[in-house]
């Protein structure tokens, strides 16, 4: 049993060392996706507001609407970032 493990952690693939373009690709990720955000959820500003001023624009987009949407932005992102960097783009 143990040397199957041993196997295993010998053949699981390398993942892509940070970089500044696997920064930009997170980063753009996390922007896509509060965008869409910023439309889709039904019921914003049910939880307390953020602590920064905001435009008018995003008044009902608070603490809980943020953490939604960024972490589905870094859940995009790591599976972006893991495809292009097997596809050896990144």
């Amino acid at each position: 049993m143990i040397s199957t493990f041993v196997l295993a952690a010998h053949t699981t693939p390398g993942t892509i060392d940070w970089n500044p373009s696997v920064a930009l690709v997170m980063i753009m990720s996390n922007l896509f996706c509060i965008a869409i955000g910023r439309y889709a959820i039904q019921n914003p500003g049910q939880g307390p507001s953020l602590p920064v001023p905001k435009p008018e624009v995003w008044e009902r987009f608070g603490i809980a609407e943020l953490l939604a949407t960024t972490s589905l932005g870094h859940i995009l992102g790591a599976g972006i970032i893991l495809g292009l960097g097997n596809a050896g783009v990144l």
